[in-house]
Protein backbone atom coordinates (compact mmCIF):
# COMPACT_ATOMS: atom_id res chain seq x y z
CA UNK A 1 0.00 0.00 0.00
CA UNK A 2 2.98 2.45 1.14
CA UNK A 3 4.47 1.78 -2.43
CA UNK A 4 1.31 2.28 -4.36
CA UNK A 5 0.71 5.75 -2.46
CA UNK A 6 4.55 6.60 -3.60
CA UNK A 7 3.67 6.40 -7.24
CA UNK A 8 0.69 7.83 -6.99
CA UNK A 9 2.04 11.30 -5.29
CA UNK A 10 4.98 10.87 -7.68
CA UNK A 11 2.84 10.72 -10.65
CA UNK A 12 0.84 13.21 -9.44
CA UNK A 13 3.67 15.86 -8.51
CA UNK A 14 5.33 14.88 -12.47
CA UNK A 15 1.64 16.33 -13.86
CA UNK A 16 1.23 19.02 -11.70
CA UNK A 17 4.65 20.41 -12.86
CA UNK A 18 3.92 19.45 -16.63
CA UNK A 19 0.82 22.06 -15.66
CA UNK A 20 1.88 24.56 -13.74
CA UNK A 21 5.47 24.69 -15.81
CA UNK A 22 3.47 25.03 -18.77
CA UNK A 23 1.13 28.05 -17.83
CA UNK A 24 5.13 30.18 -16.79
CA UNK A 25 6.36 29.35 -20.32
CA UNK A 26 3.46 30.82 -21.95
CA UNK A 27 3.65 33.91 -19.52
CA UNK A 28 7.16 34.32 -20.08
CA UNK A 29 6.29 35.34 -23.65
CA UNK A 30 4.32 38.44 -23.16
CA UNK A 31 6.84 39.11 -20.54
CA UNK A 32 9.73 39.24 -22.80
CA UNK A 33 7.51 40.94 -25.60
CA UNK A 34 5.53 43.40 -23.35
CA UNK A 35 6.66 47.07 -23.52
CA UNK A 36 6.80 49.00 -20.17
CA UNK A 37 7.94 47.67 -16.89
CA UNK A 38 4.47 48.05 -15.10
CA UNK A 39 3.35 45.38 -17.82
CA UNK A 40 5.90 43.06 -17.42
CA UNK A 41 5.79 43.37 -13.40
CA UNK A 42 2.35 42.23 -14.01
CA UNK A 43 3.20 39.26 -15.97
CA UNK A 44 6.16 38.47 -13.55
CA UNK A 45 3.29 38.61 -10.51
CA UNK A 46 1.43 36.36 -12.08
CA UNK A 47 4.06 33.68 -12.82
CA UNK A 48 5.04 33.58 -9.50
CA UNK A 49 1.17 32.99 -8.54
CA UNK A 50 1.69 30.28 -10.56
CA UNK A 51 4.65 28.61 -8.77
CA UNK A 52 2.17 29.13 -5.78
CA UNK A 53 -0.55 27.08 -7.62
CA UNK A 54 1.89 24.23 -7.86
CA UNK A 55 2.72 24.57 -4.78
CA UNK A 56 -1.19 24.90 -3.22
CA UNK A 57 -1.73 21.92 -5.76
CA UNK A 58 0.82 20.02 -3.79
CA UNK A 59 -0.61 20.41 -0.56
CA UNK A 60 -4.25 18.99 -1.67
CA UNK A 61 -2.34 16.04 -2.52
CA UNK A 62 -0.34 15.37 0.52
CA UNK A 63 -3.69 15.52 2.30
CA UNK A 64 -5.77 13.72 0.26
CA UNK A 65 -3.41 10.85 0.05
CA UNK A 66 -2.55 10.78 3.89
CA UNK A 67 1.37 11.56 3.11
CA UNK A 68 2.45 13.41 5.98
CA UNK A 69 -0.14 15.44 9.12
CA UNK A 70 2.70 18.68 9.26
CA UNK A 71 2.08 20.25 12.84
CA UNK A 72 3.18 23.73 12.23
CA UNK A 73 3.95 26.63 15.10
CA UNK A 74 4.55 29.99 13.87
CA UNK A 75 5.18 32.51 16.73
CA UNK A 76 5.73 35.83 14.61
CA UNK A 77 6.81 39.60 16.17
CA UNK A 78 3.51 40.58 13.16
CA UNK A 79 1.47 38.93 10.96
CA UNK A 80 3.18 37.87 7.90
CA UNK A 81 2.81 39.96 4.72
CA UNK A 82 2.79 38.92 1.08
CA UNK A 83 4.21 42.57 0.32
CA UNK A 84 7.33 42.44 2.54
CA UNK A 85 10.35 40.67 1.66
CA UNK A 86 11.37 38.22 4.16
CA UNK A 87 14.84 35.72 4.80
CA UNK A 88 14.27 32.48 5.54
CA UNK A 89 16.11 30.40 7.45
CA UNK A 90 16.52 26.77 8.07
CA UNK A 91 18.27 23.58 8.94
CA UNK A 92 18.45 20.81 6.09
CA UNK A 93 17.70 17.02 6.35
CA UNK A 94 15.86 15.98 3.52
CA UNK A 95 14.56 16.97 0.17
CA UNK A 96 11.11 17.23 1.79
CA UNK A 97 11.85 19.12 3.81
CA UNK A 98 11.40 21.78 0.57
CA UNK A 99 7.93 20.58 0.24
CA UNK A 100 7.16 21.43 4.29
CA UNK A 101 8.61 24.42 3.87
CA UNK A 102 6.39 25.51 1.06
CA UNK A 103 3.11 24.01 2.69
CA UNK A 104 3.53 26.26 5.26
CA UNK A 105 4.36 29.40 3.93
CA UNK A 106 2.46 29.20 0.60
CA UNK A 107 0.27 32.63 0.58
CA UNK A 108 1.86 33.48 3.46
CA UNK A 109 4.65 35.59 2.20
CA UNK A 110 5.79 35.75 -1.11
CA UNK A 111 7.11 32.97 -3.06
CA UNK A 112 9.92 30.84 -1.91
CA UNK A 113 13.37 32.05 -3.95
CA UNK A 114 16.42 29.91 -3.29
CA UNK A 115 19.73 29.91 -5.42
CA UNK A 116 20.41 26.43 -6.65
CA UNK A 117 23.63 24.81 -8.38
CA UNK A 118 23.92 25.28 -12.11
CA UNK A 119 23.94 22.17 -13.16
CA UNK A 120 20.43 21.73 -12.18
CA UNK A 121 19.72 24.40 -14.70
CA UNK A 122 18.92 21.24 -17.01
CA UNK A 123 16.29 19.13 -14.74
CA UNK A 124 13.63 18.92 -17.38
CA UNK A 125 10.98 21.13 -17.09
CA UNK A 126 11.58 22.87 -13.58
CA UNK A 127 15.10 23.94 -14.30
CA UNK A 128 14.03 26.49 -16.71
CA UNK A 129 10.93 27.26 -15.11
CA UNK A 130 12.94 28.28 -11.82
CA UNK A 131 15.58 30.59 -13.86
CA UNK A 132 11.82 32.15 -15.89
CA UNK A 133 10.62 32.72 -12.15
CA UNK A 134 14.35 34.76 -11.15
CA UNK A 135 15.56 32.03 -9.20
CA UNK A 136 19.60 32.38 -9.30
CA UNK A 137 21.71 29.87 -10.14
CA UNK A 138 25.36 29.52 -8.81
CA UNK A 139 28.42 27.28 -9.64
CA UNK A 140 29.36 26.72 -5.95
CA UNK A 141 33.08 26.21 -5.84
CA UNK A 142 34.89 24.15 -3.62
CA UNK A 143 37.29 25.75 -1.02
CA UNK A 144 40.18 24.19 -2.36
CA UNK A 145 39.07 25.21 -5.75
CA UNK A 146 38.46 29.34 -3.73
CA UNK A 147 42.06 28.99 -2.48
CA UNK A 148 43.72 27.72 -5.70
CA UNK A 149 42.25 30.80 -7.32
CA UNK A 150 40.60 33.18 -4.85
CA UNK A 151 39.44 34.99 -8.43
CA UNK A 152 36.46 32.17 -8.21
CA UNK A 153 34.68 33.79 -5.09
CA UNK A 154 34.09 36.89 -7.09
CA UNK A 155 31.71 34.54 -9.85
CA UNK A 156 29.49 33.69 -6.87
CA UNK A 157 29.50 37.46 -5.58
CA UNK A 158 28.91 38.34 -9.30
CA UNK A 159 25.48 36.28 -9.50
CA UNK A 160 24.74 37.28 -5.96
CA UNK A 161 24.42 40.54 -6.57
CA UNK A 162 22.69 40.02 -9.72
CA UNK A 163 19.95 38.21 -8.32
CA UNK A 164 19.56 40.36 -5.45
CA UNK A 165 19.29 43.53 -7.98
CA UNK A 166 15.97 41.08 -8.86
CA UNK A 167 14.82 40.50 -5.83
CA UNK A 168 14.75 44.78 -4.86
CA UNK A 169 12.11 45.03 -8.06
CA UNK A 170 9.26 43.25 -5.94
CA UNK A 171 8.66 41.65 -2.56
CA UNK A 172 10.66 38.44 -2.65
CA UNK A 173 11.34 35.48 0.15
CA UNK A 174 14.72 34.15 0.15
CA UNK A 175 15.05 30.30 1.51
CA UNK A 176 18.85 29.97 2.70
CA UNK A 177 19.91 26.32 3.99
CA UNK A 178 23.11 27.90 6.10
CA UNK A 179 24.43 24.55 6.32
CA UNK A 180 24.87 24.26 2.95
CA UNK A 181 23.88 20.74 2.70
CA UNK A 182 21.45 18.00 3.96
CA UNK A 183 22.52 16.75 7.57
CA UNK A 184 23.52 13.45 7.82
CA UNK A 185 25.93 11.37 10.68
CA UNK A 186 28.63 11.17 8.17
CA UNK A 187 28.55 14.33 7.86
CA UNK A 188 28.41 15.48 10.98
CA UNK A 189 31.68 13.49 12.11
CA UNK A 190 33.65 14.61 9.13
CA UNK A 191 32.86 17.54 9.23
CA UNK A 192 33.56 17.78 13.33
CA UNK A 193 30.14 20.14 13.98
CA UNK A 194 30.28 22.20 17.40
CA UNK A 195 26.77 21.14 17.40
CA UNK A 196 24.29 18.34 18.43
CA UNK A 197 21.71 17.80 15.36
CA UNK A 198 23.10 20.47 12.83
CA UNK A 199 26.36 21.05 10.86
CA UNK A 200 28.13 24.45 11.21
CA UNK A 201 26.12 27.04 9.39
CA UNK A 202 28.18 29.03 6.93
CA UNK A 203 27.39 33.55 6.81
CA UNK A 204 29.00 34.19 3.29
CA UNK A 205 25.64 33.93 1.58
CA UNK A 206 23.45 35.41 4.30
CA UNK A 207 25.30 38.12 4.61
CA UNK A 208 25.41 39.22 1.02
CA UNK A 209 21.88 38.82 0.50
CA UNK A 210 21.01 40.65 3.25
CA UNK A 211 23.88 43.67 2.82
CA UNK A 212 21.94 43.65 -0.88
CA UNK A 213 18.59 44.00 0.29
CA UNK A 214 19.14 46.82 2.83
CA UNK A 215 16.12 48.23 4.30
CA UNK A 216 13.98 45.97 2.80
CA UNK A 217 14.24 43.10 4.20
CA UNK A 218 11.49 42.88 7.00
CA UNK A 219 12.84 40.48 9.14
CA UNK A 220 14.46 36.80 9.16
CA UNK A 221 11.82 33.55 9.53
CA UNK A 222 13.83 30.80 11.27
CA UNK A 223 12.40 27.71 10.95
CA UNK A 224 12.96 24.21 12.62
CA UNK A 225 12.12 21.35 10.84
CA UNK A 226 12.14 17.80 12.93
CA UNK A 227 10.61 14.46 12.37
CA UNK A 228 9.52 12.77 15.22
CA UNK A 229 9.26 9.61 13.52
CA UNK A 230 12.92 9.82 11.71
CA UNK A 231 14.05 11.64 9.25
CA UNK A 232 12.86 9.84 5.48
CA UNK A 233 14.35 9.77 1.95
CA UNK A 234 12.03 11.58 -0.49
CA UNK A 235 10.89 8.20 -1.59
CA UNK A 236 9.82 7.69 1.93
CA UNK A 237 8.58 10.51 2.62
CA UNK A 238 5.99 10.54 -0.97
CA UNK A 239 5.18 6.62 0.56
CA UNK A 240 3.71 7.84 3.64
CA UNK A 241 6.24 6.85 5.73
CA UNK A 242 6.75 9.52 7.69
CA UNK A 243 2.93 10.43 9.20
CA UNK A 244 4.32 13.75 11.16
CA UNK A 245 6.79 16.59 10.37
CA UNK A 246 6.68 19.65 12.63
CA UNK A 247 8.14 22.66 12.06
CA UNK A 248 8.61 25.93 14.19
CA UNK A 249 9.26 29.46 12.84
CA UNK A 250 9.81 32.21 14.54
CA UNK A 251 10.66 35.77 13.70
CA UNK A 252 13.62 37.55 14.22
CA UNK A 253 15.17 41.05 13.40
CA UNK A 254 17.80 41.67 11.22
CA UNK A 255 20.64 43.38 12.88
CA UNK A 256 21.56 46.96 12.02
CA UNK A 257 25.03 46.95 11.60
CA UNK A 258 24.00 44.06 9.01
CA UNK A 259 20.67 45.66 7.70
CA UNK A 260 23.31 49.01 6.79
CA UNK A 261 26.45 47.84 5.89
CA UNK A 262 28.03 47.68 2.76
CA UNK A 263 27.25 44.54 0.25
CA UNK A 264 30.95 44.24 1.24
CA UNK A 265 30.93 43.34 4.90
CA UNK A 266 33.33 44.84 6.55
CA UNK A 267 35.64 42.85 9.00
CA UNK A 268 33.46 44.46 12.10
CA UNK A 269 30.58 43.43 10.17
CA UNK A 270 31.32 40.24 9.65
CA UNK A 271 32.27 39.48 13.35
CA UNK A 272 28.94 40.68 14.24
CA UNK A 273 26.95 38.18 11.77
CA UNK A 274 29.10 35.44 12.47
CA UNK A 275 28.39 35.70 16.52
CA UNK A 276 24.41 36.51 15.14
CA UNK A 277 23.82 33.25 13.32
CA UNK A 278 26.17 31.09 15.86
CA UNK A 279 23.42 32.34 19.03
CA UNK A 280 20.89 31.70 16.23
CA UNK A 281 22.31 28.07 15.48
CA UNK A 282 22.91 27.30 19.30
CA UNK A 283 19.23 27.82 20.18
CA UNK A 284 18.15 26.14 17.07
CA UNK A 285 20.42 22.97 18.54
CA UNK A 286 18.86 23.11 21.91
CA UNK A 287 15.42 23.29 20.65
CA UNK A 288 15.97 19.75 18.01
CA UNK A 289 17.47 18.07 21.37
CA UNK A 290 14.11 19.10 23.63
CA UNK A 291 11.81 18.04 20.58
CA UNK A 292 14.18 14.57 20.14
CA UNK A 293 13.84 14.34 24.04
CA UNK A 294 10.31 14.94 24.21
CA UNK A 295 9.53 12.23 21.69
Amino acid sequence: MATVKGVLAFAYIVVNTVIWCTAIYLLAIPRFLLPGRDLRGAVVSLMGRCADGWVACNRLMLGALGIVRIERRIDTAEPLDRRRWYLVVSNHQTWADILILQDTFVNRIPTLKFFNKRVLIWVPLVGFAMWLLDFPYVRRYSREQIEANPELRLVDQATTAKACEAFKVRPTSVLNFLEGTRFTTEKHERLKSPYRHLLAPKTGGFGYVTASLGDRMHQVLDATIYYPHGVPTFWEFLCGRCPVAHIEVASRPVPAALRDAPEELPSEAREQLRNWIDDLWRRKDERLHALMGAA
